[in-house]
């Protein structure tokens, strides 16, 4: 009987619905919360790459504008301390700045997350970046979205 009330003064489906929106408020509370830390990593990501010297810090930022459009799942965050790219919570992709690591060339890497495995069993994890052309960038594009499975 949907209408007859407990001795607690609900009926079955009043407690019913009780308990859906509990669950709807568990729900966006735990959605609020993964937002709020999205924000927080994206706050951080970008403030890495504003610290960054002069030529890594404009690869950074363009390549943070390329994951955007070209692989939106995937969420920004810090790896190893330098940018790198998210699926749900596992790195993706990433950049290592040369000059932070007082290396010659900075890094475009791809993890093991990332989708470019290869029929041939040969497929690219990491690519030197030193001045990228415009093709080059497309190039980048092209990994970025191949990578996220996009």
């Amino acid at each position: 009987m949907a209408g007859k009330t407990t001795n607690a003064g609900l009926s079955a489906q009043e407690r019913a619905a009780v308990k859906q929106r509990a669950q709807e408020l568990k729900l966006q509370a735990k959605r609020e919360k993964e937002a709020g830390k999205a924000a927080a990593e994206k706050a951080d990501q970008l403030a890495k790459i504003a610290e960054m010297p002069g030529g890594d810090r404009q690869m950074a930022e363009r390549l943070s504008e390329i994951v955007a459009a070209a692989a939106p799942g995937l969420a920004p965050r810090l790896y190893y301390g330098q940018p790198g790219w998210a699926k749900d919570g596992k790195v993706v992709v990433f950049f290592r700045s040369g000059q932070l690591d007082k290396d010659r060339y900075s890094t475009l890497g791809f993890s093991s997350r990332a989708a470019l495995d290869d029929e041939g069993g040969l497929w690219p994890s990491a690519f030197a970046m030193q001045d990228p052309t415009e093709k080059a960038w497309q190039q980048v594009t092209d990994l970025v979205r191949k990578a996220a499975g996009a």
